[in-house]
């Protein structure tokens, strides 16, 4: 669908500007398209440490497993020199603050570990980016589409397909945090975790929506990284989130006999 979309707003370009309209397209996707692959090949750059078995085998080895389970490749771990409770993926990689070991115990940051597990697995960390750079792509020709056509037909058309893209992506969105929950869900000894992570996390909601993790501009969303006043929310609520984990865990079997055990 989002992909539908896009495809018609470079289309009403090409249309409504002709030659001028298949130039700027050009150079406009070939623009991102570079920038995209620049980005991805830049390694992370900011207040990160690599996380060696050494230092914490609790974790290293617990995410190993769920690894190993979830059936993918032992990602790269980064513990970040921020103390506001914060997490994200990208590629192959997960990123964990300093402020999560503050607030959350050992299972609670497995949890945490195992939604971006959830993420990587499910392909979203090569999704994220796309949708990214989509939206860029979107921002460039509605801007151009109302600069240069001078039709209100034009205009009017642009915007409809603006909007209806960043509702469509704001829903796709809220539906890959609800799936690498219940990814995440299957990979913990103890699924309850990520509920009771969830719970002490929704007090540090404030501070994470002002933490703007520019290092990789391409990777949206980070499982508490949120806008302070979004126009269109993104991300799912956390009572939204602890419901499901809720409804999940109570209406499987599977999950009510490691509960017991």
């Amino acid at each position: 669908m989002l992909f539908i979309i896009m495809a018609l707003e470079v289309l009403l370009a090409v249309i409504a500007l002709r030659e001028l309209g298949l130039k700027i397209a050009m150079a406009a996707f070939g623009s991102i398209v570079l920038l995209y692959f620049w980005v991805s090949t830049r390694d992370v750059k900011g207040n990160y440490v690599t996380l060696q078995r050494s230092e914490m085998p609790w974790l290293y080895d617990g995410i190993a497993e769920m690894a190993s389970k979830a059936g993918i490749p032992m990602p790269r771990i980064y513990i970040l020199d921020d103390y506001i409770p914060n997490a994200y993926s990208f590629k192959n990689t997960i990123v964990l603050s300093l402020g999560l070991f503050e607030v959350l115990d050992r299972e609670e940051i497995l949890a945490v570990a195992a939604h971006e597990l959830g993420h990587i697995k499910n392909g979203d960390t090569k999704v994220f980016p796309v949708l990214a750079y989509g939206r860029y792509l979107m921002m460039v020709f509605t801007g151009i589409l109302i600069l240069l056509a001078h039709r209100p037909s034009v205009t009017l058309a642009a915007l409809l397909l603006y909007a209806l893209y960043e509702v469509a992506r704001a829903n796709f969105l809220k539906g890959r945090e609800f799936l690498a929950d219940e990814s995440a869900l299957r990979l913990l000894d103890v699924p309850m975790s990520l509920k009771h992570a969830l719970e002490e996390l929704k007090y540090y909601e404030d501070l994470r929506a002002d933490v703007r993790l520019s290092a990789v501009p391409s990777i949206e969303p980070s499982i508490e990284r949120r806008q302070k006043v979004p126009r269109i929310e993104t991300h799912p609520s956390y009572d939204e989130r602890i419901f499901r984990i809720l409804v999940e865990i109570h209406g499987n079997n599977m999950f009510n006999q490691r509960m017991m055990q």
